[in-house]
């Protein structure tokens, strides 16, 4: 399923990233921005209904538990319907779950709406990645995956400043201007993906989707499977759940030191998953790998036993760093595992699922070793997982083409 093609540096310089790439960034961008706008607000509109903390959260954590099941399913949909009527979908199904939870009037209706959210989210997620594996050349993968976790950062950094101001206005607000924000990205895909052809064959006619058993046999795919459950136990799970505990209750600092660790966090992601692209398109996806699994384990493990606010800053910044490498490489490795010409629906929704899986088992056994042990061990097993990544990448191949062929006499 790997593909062959050429990959010098003169063909990068004088081919241009295709307009639906750009496109797929855009639309991640304003994704984010909404989901964003959303954040503030949600908590605060659930205990209004009169609930506990512990059902307040379940409203939150019902929408990534729903990703998680639903992932199979939606993989198979790609695989049936295509890409573009899949995220058109998916992003429609979250545009009509989200306005209607602005007029939900129990605590009932909204967790059902948020959990119907969910279906749509996992839908265009896995559509959107194999829609981006499908456009990007085999040469611009790593850059075209860095692009779009990009937008996706940016929005997540700004969507909440927005949401912040919206609340103001009402706690229903934010869902109603979330909602616009998707019905404008459904009629931008409509209009500027319908046709889209891959990027390394525009006359080619689509293969049969890639299998998840097929794709498992390939030792580059599980490496990258490794990885998205380490990032998402990492990055997505204890990031959140435990670096604000740590700063209050270890650190003795303010609330206000748990939002400098995680922007300083954000920006060090940002800084790295350009670079990381394009390290991964011109010398392969293994380099940007090991070294970003490498510095996030340090980094992760040695957070726990930093009490000083400057090192653990610093700490947060490489571990930031460390996660940007990681991303845009094993997007690009799977990519090149499902190859551009079939659809990789349940390969992608695997992939997914085990992120998903990690962000959601990640702060449950971290948190309860901090309550026996203490948070350095926390921490320490958080940078055990990116280390046990870290072995199944240094028994995998490469799968870039052209640093395959340089490997290889």
């Amino acid at each position: 399923m790997v593909e062959v093609g050429g990959n010098g540096p003169d063909r990068q310089a004088a081919e241009r990233m295709p307009r639906e790439i750009w496109v797929l960034v855009g639309t991640s961008f304003l994704i984010a921005i909404g989901y964003g706008i959303v954040a503030p607000a949600l908590p605060v509109f659930v205990r209004s209904f009169e609930v506990g903390i512990t059902a307040a959260s379940l409203v939150i954590s019902v929408f990534a538990l729903v990703r998680l099941l639903f992932a199979p399913l939606s993989g198979t949909i790609v695989g049936r319907l295509g890409e573009v009527p899949t995220f058109t979908i998916g992003l429609g199904i979250v545009a009509l779950s989200t306005g209607a939870c602005a007029f939900a009037a129990t605590y009932w209706q909204l967790l059902a709406l948020r959990g119907l959210g969910g279906i749509g989210s996992t839908m265009f997620t896995v559509s959107a990645l194999s829609l981006l594996i499908r456009l990007a050349p085999v040469h611009m993968r790593g850059r075209a995956s860095g692009m779009w976790a990009t937008g996706f950062l940016l929005g997540n950094v700004i969507g909440p400043l927005v949401g912040g101001g919206l609340v103001v206005v009402s706690l229903r607000t934010p869902f109603l201007v979330y909602a616009a924000v998707l019905v404008l990205v459904v009629c931008v895909a409509l209009l500027m993906l319908r046709g889209s052809r891959p990027g390394n064959a525009p006359d080619a006619v689509v293969e049969p989707p890639a299998r998840f058993r097929a794709a498992l046999a390939h030792p580059a795919y599980r490496a990258a499977l490794a990885a998205s459950f380490a990032n998402g136990w990492v990055v997505f799970g204890v990031r959140v759940a435990l670096v604000p505990l740590f700063v209050v209750e270890a650190m003795g600092r303010s609330e206000a030191w748990s939002g400098i660790a995680l922007a300083v966090f954000a920006a060090g992601n940002a800084a790295t998953l350009v670079i990381a692209g394009r390290w991964a398109d011109r010398r392969g996806r293994r380099p940007p790998v090991l070294a970003g699994l490498a510095v996030t384990a340090v980094a992760t493990a040695v957070l726990g036993f930093l009490v000083d606010p400057v090192p653990f800053l610093v700490a947060s910044l490489l571990a930031g760093m460390g996660s940007g490498l990681v991303n845009p490489p094993i997007n690009a490795a799977v990519a090149d595992v499902i190859g551009s010409r079939g659809r990789g629906g349940t390969v992608l929704a695997g992939f997914q699922m085990v992120a998903d899986l990690g962000a959601i088992v990640g702060p449950v056994a971290a948190g309860a070793l901090a309550e026996v042990a203490g948070y350095g061990a926390a921490f320490a097993l958080s940078g055990a997982a990116a280390v046990v990544a870290l072995c199944f990448w240094l028994r995998a191949p490469e799968t870039l083409p052209a640093a395959s062929a340089r490997a290889t006499p």
